[in-house]
């Protein structure tokens, strides 16, 4: 997903998405520890998605403290 893509999503999609995600990771990296992934960028991957949701949430944080 791109940051622009990102960016149309609503407040409550992201917080939806971010904890999809996140859980995805955890099953990622446990599955990597009990047997190899066959690609196991998949977490490298997993990791910068939850960083660009993380991001935009801030953004969204701090453009809504700014207005006020």
């Amino acid at each position: 997903m791109k940051n622009s893509e990102i960016r149309e999503l609503t407040t409550k999609e992201i917080v939806e998405r971010l904890d999809n995600e996140k859980e995805h990771f955890r099953s990622l990296k446990m599955n990597h520890k009990i047997s190899d992934l066959e690609n196991p960028h998949q977490i490298t991957e997993s990791k910068r998605f939850i960083a660009r949701l993380k991001t935009e949430m801030r953004q969204r944080e701090l453009n809504e403290n700014k207005s006020n």
